[in-house]
């Protein structure tokens, strides 16, 4: 009696796990072995893959679609020489093999030669029996060499021949988007509309179209259209959400958030949204209370730590805000939009070397915005270090060239430090590059401000003919 396939499956990988343990032999024909190998592939088991692949070919040396599993192992592994050689002796035997061709401009494609890898697979399109998958792998070498025309074209050959490859319709909107042409993708969507009306992935990217072009009336009525299709969209709930952020209906926003929450585990997403119109409405309460369920439910969203950090700062509560913002830092020492809080609330505690610290982080992970290091000088200053003050300064001069912020707190610097000369130098610098930063040297270095000869340089600044 013959095996229903499943359980013929089920049947030839209990077997082959058996032989396994207990290092017999069993006899497996060539198709049980692809199966077999397709299982583990499918299921990440690449080691197991390869041990099926190699008795496989120990029993059937001359199967071709065995050598081919074991050529798309070593390309996975970028052992592309020897796939490449393995593939060329497969080439003289099996020239109208489509799989040949693939795996060759696979090869191709992992090198970087994405034209030549084009020619191969427009070769395999000839002599293929399944011509949507050549076409998308087509379209994908053109995404690479970032042709989004040539792309395009070949995705929507792909939905022409199956309407339901939303595979490609989504590659055909990423080309659309790439190229900044969303009235095209509206029309071209409403095309297939006509044609689907129910596709409620098809509504759904026309939302997305007229969101980004901030025409939400329209946005709103093909998300509604898109859960009509299918009422279970959880995308489109939450695209719905912010539509109606965007027009102020901020209690209908957190209706359709919440309709997510009832649909599948709830998304931090959903949940950090909810607590931003909660806010909005002024419910301070509610909105503290989903945004700890969404860094409850997602410890690893920035957003979420933000918002309650962000709340508390609002209140001017900068305690609590720290012990937020010091847990977030705890999880994700890296993210610099952490430090920069960190920074600010220190500053607004008068903990100068806790914030001068947040800030040097923040430089550090690659934040050179001006006023992070005009902020530290500042900070350097207040603590009486100097020579880390102008090290600070140097660095940032390197981005910011001819700046009077700069320039000026140079000269003060270096007048604590008493070298006159070099003072001098930055004030004139300063003033030349814009003389309206003077209140700089005013109220960070009032001394060297209110000293005779600078007083004269400044003035003589303002009218050369002194």
């Amino acid at each position: 009696m013959q095996l229903p396939p499943n359980e013929h499956d089920n049947f030839s990988l209990s077997r082959f796990e058996s032989m396994l343990k207990t290092n017999d032999v069993y006899f497996f024909d060539s198709e049980e072995f692809e199966e077999i190998i397709q299982y583990y592939l499918e299921n990440g088991k690449i080691a197991l893959a390869k041990k099926a692949t190699k008795l496989g070919l120990e029993q059937h040396p001359s199967a071709t679609n065995l050598k081919l599993f074991q050529i798309e192992m070593h390309i996975f592994e970028n052992e592309l020489d020897i796939a490449d050689a393995l593939l060329n002796e497969l080439y003289t035997l099996e020239q109208s093999n489509q799989e040949v061709y693939i795996q060759k401009a696979n090869i191709l494609s992992r090198r970087d030669e994405h034209t030549k890898a084009i020619q191969l697979l427009e070769q395999a399109l000839e002599i293929t029996n399944d011509e949507n998958d050549v076409m998308s792998l087509i379209g994908m070498e053109y995404l690479f060499l970032e042709d989004f025309e040539n792309a395009k074209l070949f995705f929507m050959k792909c939905l022409e021949n199956d309407e339901e490859d939303y595979s490609a319709l989504y590659n055909i909107i990423y080309c659309f988007d790439f190229l900044e042409q969303h009235e095209a993708a509206i029309d071209y969507l409403n095309d297939f509309l006509n044609k689907n009306p129910y596709s409620e992935v098809a509504w759904h990217q026309v939302g997305k179209q007229y969101y980004i072009l901030k025409d939400f009336k329209k946005s709103l009525a093909a998300f509604d259209f898109a859960i009509i299709s299918d009422d279970r969209f959880i995308g489109a709930y939450l695209e719905k959400g912010k539509v109606l952020e965007k027009l102020h209906r901020y209690e209908d926003a957190i209706e359709s958030y919440s309709i997510t929450l009832g649909l599948d585990d709830p998304t931090s997403f959903a949940l950090l949204r909810i607590g931003k119109c909660y806010e909005k409405l002024q419910d301070h309460e509610l909105a503290l209370q989903f945004y700890t369920k969404c860094v409850e439910e997602d410890a690893l969203l920035d957003k979420g730590w933000i918002a309650i950090t962000d709340y508390y700062l609002k209140k001017k509560d900068y305690k609590k805000a720290l012990y937020y913002i010091e847990k977030a830092i705890n999880i994700d020492s890296e993210n610099v939009r952490y430090w920069k809080r960190y920074a600010r609330i220190n500053f607004r505690l008068h903990l100068f070397e806790e914030a001068e610290h947040g800030y040097r982080r923040t430089l550090e992970l690659g934040n050179y915005e001006l006023n992070t290091w005009l902020t530290r000088c500042d900070l350097l200053l207040k603590l009486g270090e100097h020579e880390a003050a102008i090290k600070n300064l140097l660095q940032a001069s390197e981005f910011y060239p001819e700046n009077a912020e700069i320039e000026f707190r140079f000269a003060g610097l270096y007048n604590i430090l008493s070298e006159e000369r070099k003072a001098i130098y930055h004030l004139k610098n300063g003033l030349k590059f814009n003389r309206e930063y003077t209140i700089i040297i005013e109220e960070l270095f009032p001394n060297f401000y209110n000293r005779p000869t600078v007083q004269q340089i400044i003035e003589k600044h303002k009218n050369p003919s002194l």
